[in-house]
């Protein structure tokens, strides 16, 4: 890793708000606009790690709360890290476990100091503030670190969402220092801040503005893909990533389906992380070119046809959707291993032809395609 910088961000090409380029770190390149595979308790579920790296993936990311809860953060550090403990060598992104917030609403208590809950394994008592979250992360030995943050969801009053950005705008300050505290940037860490506002576009100006006083090496456009909708969270995108810093990247948090991922490309965004390709794969659901298809199906009993016929994975280029349609009825541990590693392979394929419409500035005539055969079906 000497020689290689800390984090450098470097835009190749843009299209339109569309760009496409390159993060540098000391553990490697992640070409963006990039999708990273959600691998939450320190493993991307049914999948090897150089099985995720064949399929192109440049990062993955890991989940803080998970992780703190089990192994435990203190327990992976004496092991070496998350990168040795899980065998991936290249960048990982870790959250905050500011999204927890919301989705353990019923356990969680959110105060000034942070946020206070109850485990969803066992019921002992925590509490994560933004000190607790670098530390747990700095434990980890992640790549990019994530500011502790507050989602509440876009559904709120405005009351509620004008307390959780501004609450949000001084854990971010809060994250700053401690992780500056930490020593992070020595150990080639980068940390960044999250916009919070939910739909509201003054709201979310004025959080890109606290963030951009406080200084971070990149932003994200949080609370996002929380049940408002495409339509609205396009709405949102139209603005929420141009008031933030051009030359940082721009990363979509919890995002998404396969044309969210291409309508965000097209207003700005460079990364984006979701469970969907792996969830999915393991109940059914492939996905292809001309949209996604349920492999439970019956008609699929007796198709020799490979999931994809336009999709260079080994699974396409190996088995037929009757075998898959059979492991997967079967409750065969196989059948949800080829599943998701089909669809990682086709969400890496779509950022790579994603980049490559970037840089050959024909992303428009791209996106229609793709929404025209992905939606045909």
């Amino acid at each position: 890793m000497s020689g290689r910088p800390r984090f450098a961000f470097s835009i190749s090409a843009t299209d339109g708000a569309a760009r496409a380029g390159t993060i540098s770190m000391r553990r490697g390149d992640i070409r963006t606009p990039a999708f990273m595979p959600v691998g939450t308790a320190a493993t991307v579920k049914a999948m090897k790690p150089e099985d995720v790296r064949s399929a192109g993936a440049d990062i993955i990311l890991g989940n803080t709360y998970h992780l703190m809860l089990r192994p435990g953060a203190e327990r992976v550090a004496r092991l070496g890290g998350l990168h040795a403990f899980m065998g991936w060598d290249r960048p990982i992104l870790t959250d905050s476990g500011g999204y927890q917030v919301m989705s353990l609403s019923e356990l969680a208590k959110v105060s000034e100091e942070g946020v206070a809950f109850r485990s969803h394994l066992d019921g002992s008592k925590h509490m994560i503030s933004p000190e607790r979250s670098m530390e747990i992360q700095r434990l980890l030995g992640s790549d990019i670190v994530m500011a502790f943050d507050q989602l509440v969801p876009t559904t709120s009053t405005r009351e509620e969402q004008v307390a959780a950005m501004e609450r949000s705008m001084r854990w971010a300050g809060r994250s700053r220092e401690a992780f500056d505290k930490g020593g992070d940037h020595a150990s080639g860490a980068a940390l960044f801040g999250i916009q919070q506002g939910a739909l509201d576009e003054g709201l979310r100006r004025a959080s890109a503005e606290a963030l951009t006083g406080i200084g971070f090496d990149g932003y994200a456009v949080g609370g996002l893909a929380v049940g408002e909708g495409q339509e609205a969270m396009f709405a949102c995108l139209d603005f929420a990533p141009g008031q933030l810093a051009a030359d940082r990247p721009r990363y979509l948090m919890g995002v998404g389906k396969p044309d969210d991922i291409v309508g965000a490309v097209e207003r700005g965004i460079d990364m984006f992380d979701c469970v969907l390709p792996t969830r999915s794969g393991r109940t059914g659901q492939a996905f292809t070119r001309a949209g996604p298809i349920n492999i439970r199906n019956a008609r699929f009993g007796e198709d020799s046809a490979p999931l994809d016929p336009s999709c260079p994975c080994p699974v396409c280029a190996s088995w037929s959707r009757a075998y898959l349609h059979h492991l997967v009825r079967s409750g065969e541990i196989l059948g949800a291993m080829l599943m998701t590693e089909h669809n990682i392979w086709f969400y890496q394929g779509l950022m790579n032809d994603l980049r490559a419409a970037i840089s050959e500035r024909r992303l428009a005539a791209f996106a229609a395609g793709f929404r025209a055969q992905y939606g045909a079906r």
